[in-house]
C-alpha cells in the first residue's frame, strides 16, 4: 500500500515537536503543569489521523459489513478490508486470510488457547517464560486445569535477559506449544523469537507470541521469524481500544476448531449440523469492531509515515538518556537491563512504595504505571510485590525524561 512520509520526517529522523502536535492530549495540563505521559505501555496515545478517519466512517459510510449490497454496505466493506491488508503489510503475513480481527492481544491469545486447546490431553507441556502478562498465562492455565497440561517456565537472568540455555533445556518430546512475549512489557526485554521459534519447532512445538509490546517499538516480520501465531494489541499501536490482531499460519488456522460461534463465522446452518466458513472468517463470529479496525489500519498507516525504523531509532535514543538520569538517583533501583532492550523502565524507590511514589509525581504532571503491570511471577522473581514504571513513545522527549527524573528526586526527599 502507498506510504505518505510525514511532514515532519528529515532523513532518517523526525521533528518530535512537530508529531506531539498530532496528538490533541499532549497539550493538556494536570495540576497545572505540563502533561509528561509515561504510561505507553498500558495505552498509547491518538494522533488526530486516526480520530479524523474513525470519525469520517461513522458520518459518511457506516453499516454493517460482508453480504450487504447497498452502497454503505459496499463501502464500509471495503474500508475494512484494506485495514485488514495494512494489517497484514505490517507484519508481512504472506495473505490476507492469515490476518484475523480480534478485540485485543488478550482475545487473540484466548483464541488461540481455547482452540489449539482441544487438541491437549494431561501431560502435554505448555512452556512460557516468568515475563509473561498475564494475559499470556491466565489461558493456558485453564488447559493446566481442564485438561491436565503441565506448564514450564522458561527464566530470565538477574538483568533481565532471557535465558536460551535454560528454555532450551525445558524442551522435551512432551513440549505441544511454547507461548513467549516478545519484549517485556515491564522489563523492556526482547526475546530471541527467532532462535526460540526454531528450537520449539525442533521438538514439533507450535510457537505462539505475543506482540503487544514488540509491535509498537520494532519491526516485527513474522516470515522471517517463522512464528505460528503473533498477537497485537490496536491501542497500544496509537489505534482504538476494542481491536486486535492474530496472524497464524494458514495450514494451521485451516485445521483449527472455531472459537466462538454465530454469525459470519459460518459458511451453512441446517437443523442437522453447521458447516464453518474459512479462514480467517471462521474465527470472527458476529458483527466485528468495524470502525475500530478501520481505526487501527489509520494507525499503522501513521506510523509508517513516519517510519518504524526512525520510531526505534527516537526510543532508543530516550532509552539510553532515560538509563543514565535514573542510574544518578541513588534511591532509584530499575529492574532489567538487558542488551537491547525496549525503553521501558520498572523501577521503585527505596523507603517507599511506588504507589506513593506514582501519586507524588503526578502532581509534577507525570504520569507513570504502578502495580504489577499483570506480571506477578515477574515480580515475584526479583522479590517485590509492586513497582513504578516508565514507558516511553515516539512523541516523547528527553526534556520529559528530565521531568521524571528530577519528579523522582523530590518524591526521594520527600520519603527520605
Amino acid at each position: 500500500m502507498t506510504i505518505t512520509l510525514h511532514p515532519a520526517v528529515t532523513d532518517g529522523t523526525y521533528d518530535v515537536a512537530r508529531v506531539r502536535q498530532d496528538f490533541p492530549i499532549l497539550s493538556k495540563q494536570v495540576y497545572g503543569k505540563p502533561l509528561v505521559y509515561l504510561d505507553n505501555a498500558a495505552s498509547a496515545q491518538k494522533p488526530v489521523q486516526v480520530l479524523d478517519r474513525m470519525r469520517f466512517a461513522y458520518e459518511n459510510e457506516y453499516s454493517n459489513v460482508h453480504r450487504g449490497l447497498h452502497f454503505l454496505a459496499n463501502a464500509m466493506t471495503e474500508a475494512y478490508e484494506e485495514a485488514r491488508e495494512r494489517c497484514r503489510a505490517f507484519l508481512n503475513a504472506p495473505t490476507l486470510d492469515e490476518v484475523i480481527f480480534t478485540r485485543s492481544a488478550t482475545g487473540a491469545l484466548n483464541l488461540v488457547a481455547s482452540s489449539l486447546g482441544q487438541s491437549i490431553g494431561e501431560g502435554d507441556e505448555i512452556v512460557l517464560s516468568i515475563m509473561e502478562h498475564h494475559s499470556n498465562i491466565v489461558p493456558w492455565n485453564y488447559l493446566r486445569e481442564r485438561k491436565g497440561a503441565v506448564i514450564k517456565w522458561a527464566p530470565v537472568t538477574e538483568d533481565g535477559a532471557f535465558d536460551l540455555d535454560a528454555f532450551k533445556a525445558l524442551l522435551t518430546e512432551r513440549t505441544k506449544i511454547v507461548a513467549i512475549t516478545h519484549m517485556s512489557n515491564v522489563l523492556g526485554t526482547v526475546t530471541p523469537i527467532k532462535e526460540i521459534a526454531r528450537l520449539a519447532h525442533e521438538v514439533g512445538a507450535l510457537v505462539v507470541v505475543d506482540g503487544s509490546q514488540a509491535a509498537v517499538h520494532m519491526p516485527v516480520d513474522v516470515v522471517d521469524l517463522d512464528v505460528d501465531f503473533y498477537a497485537v494489541t490496536g491501542h497500544k499501536l496509537y489505534g482504538p481500544t476494542g481491536i486486535g490482531l492474530l496472524y497464524g499460519k494458514r495450514a494451521l488456522l485451516e485445521k483449527m476448531p472455531p472459537y466462538e460461534g454465530g454469525g459470519e463465522m459460518i459458511r451453512t446452518v441446517t437443523e442437522e449440523g453447521v458447516t464453518y466458513g474459512e479462514p480467517p472468517h471462521r474465527f470472527e463470529a458476529g458483527t466485528p469492531p468495524i470502525v475500530q479496525a478501520i481505526g487501527l489500519g489509520a494507525a499503522l498507516a501513521y506510523l509508517e509515515s513516519l517510519g518504524r525504523e526512525r520510531i526505534a531509532a527516537h526510543e532508543a535514543s530516550l532509552g539510553a538518556y532515560a538509563r543514565e538520569r535514573l542510574a544518578q538517583i541513588n534511591s532509584v533501583q530499575v529492574y532489567g537491563d538487558a542488551p537491547g532492550k525496549g525503553a521501558i523502565f520498572a523501577f521503585d524507590v527505596k523507603g517507599a512504595h511506588a504507589h506513593d511514589i506514582a501519586t507524588v509525581i503526578d502532581r509534577a504532571g507525570v504520569a507513570v504505571r504502578a502495580g504489577t503491570h499483570c506480571a506477578m511471577p515477574l515480580l515475584g522473581r526479583y522479590g517485590v510485590t509492586a513497582t513504578c514504571r516508565a514507558s516511553f513513545a515516539l512523541y516523547n522527549t528527553h526534556e520529559e525524561v528530565d521531568i521524571l527524573a528530577d519528579a523522582l528526586i523530590k518524591a526521594q526527599d520527600l520519603f527520605a
